[in-house]
C-alpha cells in the first residue's frame, strides 16, 4: 500500500473522524436531521480540507512557527468563504440547511487538527490524500447517522419513501435528542464488534499519563504528560552524561597505559 492509498484508508476506516476519534461532534449532531443535509456537510468539510492542506504544506517552510495557528486559520477561513459563496450561488437551499455550520467549519477540530499534525510536517501529495482520507471519512460518518436518523424520523431516505405506510415516523429522531441516541447505538455497535472507537482501544502499557495510544489521540495534551516526559528526558541525558564520562575515563587511563608502555620500552633501550 503507497503512501497516498495508506492515507486514505487511514482517514475512512483505521483513524475515521466521526467514529474513531469523535471528533467534529457538532456539526455531526447538529445538521444530520437527513442525509443529503450529512451528505452536503461532509463533502463541503471535505473541500475545505483538502484544499488547506495543499496550501499549508506549500508554505510549510515559510510560515513562522510562533504564529502557524493564526495563519492556519487565515487559511482554512478563506476557503470556507469561498465554499460558502459558491453554495449560495449554486445550492441555497443546502446552504440555508447547514446555516451557521458552514462558517463554524472554520475552527472544525479535524481541519485545524491534519493540518498542524500533518499538512504542516509533509509534503504536498500525501497531505492532500490525507484531506482526502479525512474528508471522505468525516463524510460517511455524517450520512450514515443522516440516514438512520431521517428513515426512524420520517421513514424515508435521501427524501425517497422507503417504509410501508402503516409505519409511524418517530419524530424525536429529526429532532436534537436524536442525533444522541443513533450516535450512542452506533457507537454501541463499535463496541460490540469489537470496531476500533474512541471508546474501544486498547491500553498501552505506557509511562505517560495518557497510556500512550498515540494512534487514537485527537491531539489534546496532557499536562501530567509533559511532567513525565520531561523526568524521561532527564534521565535520559544522565545517562548519556554517565556513558560519556565512563569513555573518557577508559580513554584516559589507555592514554595511560600507552604512555607507561612506552615509557618502560624507552628504558629498556637505555
Amino acid at each position: 500500500m503507497n503512501k497516498c492509498t495508506e492515507r486514505i484508508y487511514n482517514g475512512i476506516v483505521k483513524e475515521n473522524p466521526t467514529f474513531v476519534l469523535m471528533l467534529g461532534m457538532c456539526p455531526t449532531l447538529a445538521v444530520t436531521i437527513s442525509a443529503i443535509n450529512g451528505l452536503g456537510m461532509g463533502l463541503t468539510t471535505t473541500v475545505v480540507l483538502v484544499m488547506s492542506n495543499m496550501l499549508i504544506s506549500l508554505l510549510r517552510k515559510v510560515i513562522p512557527d510562533k504564529v502557524r495557528m493564526p495563519a492556519f486559520i487565515v487559511v482554512v477561513a478563506s476557503f470556507v468563504t469561498i465554499v460558502q459563496m459558491l453554495l449560495k450561488a449554486y445550492l441555497p437551499s443546502l446552504n440555508q440547511s447547514l446555516g451557521i455550520y458552514i462558517p463554524l467549519i472554520v475552527v472544525n477540530c479535524i481541519i485545524l487538527g491534519r493540518a498542524e499534525s500533518y499538512a504542516s510536517k509533509n509534503p504536498v501529495l500525501p497531505s492532500i490524500f490525507d484531506g482526502i482520507g479525512m474528508g471522505l471519512g468525516f463524510t460517511a460518518g455524517l450520512t450514515a447517522i443522516g440516514i438512520f436518523r431521517e428513515l426512524l424520523g420520517a421513514g424515508t431516505i435521501f427524501g425517497l419513501s422507503v417504509m410501508p405506510d402503516a409505519y409511524v415516523p418517530m419524530a424525536i429522531f429529526v429532532r436534537a435528542p436524536g442525533a444522541f441516541f443513533v450516535l450512542a447505538a452506533l457507537t454501541c455497535l463499535q463496541n460490540k464488534f469489537k470496531l476500533p472507537s474512541a471508546t474501544n482501544v486498547p491500553k498501552a502499557d505506557g509511562a505517560i499519563a495518557c497510556g500512550g495510544n498515540c494512534s487514537n489521540c485527537s491531539g489534546s495534551v496532557c499536562a501530567a504528560n509533559h511532567a513525565t516526559l520531561a523526568q524521561e528526558r532527564e534521565k535520559i541525558a544522565a545517562e548519556a552524561a554517565a556513558k560519556k564520562a565512563a569513555a573518557a575515563a577508559a580513554a584516559k587511563e589507555a592514554a595511560a597505559k600507552k604512555a607507561a608502555i612506552a615509557a618502560q620500552k624507552e628504558g629498556d633501550t637505555k
